[in-house]
């Protein structure tokens, strides 16, 4: 693997568990943009938001993208760094793109599960469930439209791996 991997997805889908994953498989470095962005500005993402609201957050959003970005190095990505354009482009241009797909009873579960309200705000200020159809029926489009591949995140976690390993290999043969 000499490309990078970017994990792109919904709050819930299992970037950061996948990512890790692969990272061991592959022997290489994670990185999870998030969390990258957090100790760099030495804030929570709910911090950033409400000290520089979400155009600001988008836009740290962004600059750690590119920061984290190098070869070898699975990323994990935040839900919506998918609505920019920009970062839409240069993730396809500059690694391979997995979607990880789930339902939104799945992604709603496992936020329910292992909640971070304090590390994200809420979006839309609903509840949990009503919030996650809501901003993946925004997003849907655009995860797709990034992605080089759409992987089934509901599925249990080495099937996942299975599911990306088989993508990988498709696109090392093309």
């Amino acid at each position: 693997m000499t490309l990078p991997i970017f994990l792109i997805g919904a709050r819930g889908c299992g970037k950061t568990t996948v990512g890790h994953a692969l990272s061991q498989l592959h022997v290489c470095q994670f990185v999870d943009t998030d969390h990258w962005l957090q100790e760099q500005a030495q804030m929570t993402v709910a911090q950033l938001v409400s000290k520089e609201g979400w155009q600001g957050f988008r836009a740290r959003e962004t600059e750690a993208l590119e920061a984290v970005t190098a070869p070898a190095r699975v990323v994990a990505t935040g839900g919506g760094i998918i609505l920019s354009e920009y970062n839409r482009k240069f993730m396809r241009e500059q690694g391979v793109v997995i979607y990880l797909s789930a339902p939104v009873s799945v992604l709603v579960d496992r936020l329910e599960a292992y909640p971070k309200e304090s590390q994200r705000p809420t979006l839309t200020g609903k509840p949990v469930r009503e919030e996650v159809g809501e901003i993946l029926a925004g997003r849907e489009a655009l995860y797709r439209e990034a992605a080089h591949h759409v992987v089934n995140a509901a599925q249990d976690l080495d099937l996942v791996i299975a599911e990306i390993q088989t993508a990988l290999r498709l696109a090392r043969a093309s």
